[in-house]
């Protein structure tokens, strides 16, 4: 058994490592792992070896600690203060890609969107393009039902693999995810492991011009070539984040060495050597201007995560 680890409310708990094969990093520092490039260390980062390994590692843990997964880290602020109990990285033995009778792809949680799309569209399945546009892995976007480009994973998702705190496997039906727009009711510690989805038959050219015709658009769009986060807040029903933002003056602010992107204002920006604390209050900063101004409360899309 290793040290005993000291999460928020005094809470201690043994992090098991007796016939545990992936990798085990105590104070393992996450800015390296996440876009922003910025925040706090893991108390204990785990890469299971494969599903087997992940199932003995969460028994042994006994759900004595807080458990997080991180995929691409891509649509996450990791506080400075870092990340209580154990953060969970599904590696290459979780990014498998399987296509399957039924123009069905199965796919590991750690596979990213733009293989998944591209897989189906190598086996000429369409629906699955907008993946091509969601910059993070399976698990991530399964959890937070991500979207692109008037699609979203409540549209192709048939069910998903999940593990519990308690080391338990289950599959859940799309249905018991109660998906709501960039929101699902997992449970918040469970980790996803695969899921598949359903797509429809296709010519492989036409669904390869449709991903080349999202990946332009991205890349004239945003900030794709900086230290960034995604779409920072929740589109309004009826209206764009962005042009809120951009209307109550926020297109270029900055706070510390974090800013509003001028390309795209619905993106916060790391210029150099922004903190977590600055990438987070520019965006509470953003919020306040645009409430202020338009009376919209807007909601992070952003995940935040650990000790300030």
């Amino acid at each position: 058994m290793a040290p005993d680890c000291e999460v928020d409310g005094a809470i201690d708990g043994r992090v098991p490592v007796d016939g545990i094969r992936g990798a085990l990093t105590q104070d393992a520092p996450l800015a390296k792992l996440v876009w922003f490039k910025a925040g706090g260390d893991a108390d204990w980062l785990f890469e299971p070896a494969d599903m087997d390994d992940l199932k003995h590692f969460l028994e042994g843990l006994g759900g004595k600690l807080p458990v997080m997964a991180l995929g691409l880290g891509s649509n996450m602020i990791v506080r400075d203060g870092g990340v209580p109990g154990v953060v969970i990285r599904l590696g290459k033995p979780f990014a498998e890609i399987e296509v399957r009778d039924g123009n069905v792809l199965a796919c590991g949680a750690g596979a990213h969107g733009i293989l998944v799309a591209s897989a189906a569209r190598d086996a000429g399945i369409a629906g699955l393009e907008f993946l091509r546009g969601i910059p993070g892995t399976v698990g991530g976007f399964v959890r937070m039902n991500g979207g692109a480009y008037g699609r979203e994973v409540a549209d192709v998702l048939i069910d998903c693999d999940v593990v519990l705190p308690d080391g338990s496997c289950h599959c859940l039906p799309a249905r018991d995810l109660k998906y709501s727009y960039r929101h699902s009711e997992l449970p918040e510690q469970a980790v996803v492991v695969a899921a598949r989805f359903q797509g429809t038959p296709g010519d492989p050219e036409v669904i390869g011009a449709e991903m080349d015709r999202i990946a332009a658009e991205r890349e004239a769009s945003q900030p794709l070539r900086t230290k960034t986060g995604g779409s920072t807040f929740k589109n309004p029903e009826g209206q764009k984040a962005w042009q809120l933002v951009d209307k109550a003056g926020c297109r270029g602010l900055t706070l510390g060495g974090a800013q509003v992107s001028e390309k795209h204002t619905n993106f916060l920006i790391n210029t150099g050597n922004a903190t977590s604390a600055h990438i987070e209050g520019l965006g509470e900063l953003v919020r306040e201007k645009v409430y202020g101004h338009s009376g919209v409360a807007l909601e992070w899309e952003i995940q935040r995560v650990g000790r300030p």
